[in-house]
């Protein structure tokens, strides 16, 4: 749990910031100009899109700081924490620069499909499965169902990708508040459920194995 908490972070960070900033739209013009002004293309941002400019920073400065605490604590980081990274600084800079919420809004869909093709690359290429490597300490399955699972994790990050593009320049094209409460709520609840009916399937390969 603490764990998970550790690595949603970034995300409950980037909704809050951008509630506060959306309750606060002087507020958040304001810090924006005093401290972002020098990386937004022009100088000036409308007030409007300072919310989630504000946010932005804010998710790619948590992200930065969870690799510091990491590094200094000397634990393991992984590979997709490094490409989260990589993902939000891109995205998210490109977004502050510009000012504009295209970018950070493919953001989710880019990162979901990248760890997808680290699935298939791992897969295809290598002959490794990751999810069995991530999961195989806790639970005994055969060959066949590390497969199938591996799949249904690409099948699932192609999907929420695609989601979260329908969601972010269809359903909310012109509210992105919205569209932030989806990428904290809706996906984590997808994701959860995810889990769930997954755990359910392998259960039953576990009790046939014990």
């Amino acid at each position: 749990m603490i764990k998970f908490l550790f690595d949603m972070l970034p995300v409950i960070l980037f909704f809050g910031i951008y509630k506060v900033g959306e309750n606060n739209p002087e507020w958040a013009h304001g810090i924006v100009s005093d401290y972002l002004g020098f990386l937004i293309a022009g100088g000036n941002v409308p007030a409007a899109q300072s919310p989630i400019l504000l946010a932005t920073a804010a998710t790619i400065v948590a992200t930065v700081l969870q690799i510091v605490y990491l590094l200094v604590r000397r634990k393991k980081i992984d590979g997709m924490l490094w490409l989260s990274l990589g993902v939000v600084v891109v995205a998210g800079g490109a977004t502050i620069y510009f000012h504009d919420d295209t970018f950070i809004k493919w953001k989710p869909t880019i990162l979901y499909w990248a760890f997808a093709a680290a699935l298939l690359f791992g897969q295809l290429i290598y002959r490794k499965n990751l999810m069995r490597s991530a999961l195989g300490g806790a639970m005994n399955l055969p060959d066949a169902v590390w497969t199938r699972v591996l799949y249904a994790w690409v099948a699932f990050f192609i999907g929420i990708g695609l989601l979260n593009l329908l969601m972010a320049f269809v359903v909310f094209r012109s509210d992105t508040g919205a569209w932030v409460s989806f990428k904290l709520f809706g996906i984590s609840g997808i994701l959860f459920a995810f889990i769930i009916i997954q755990s359910l399937f392998l259960s039953k390969h576990i009790q046939e194995d014990a």
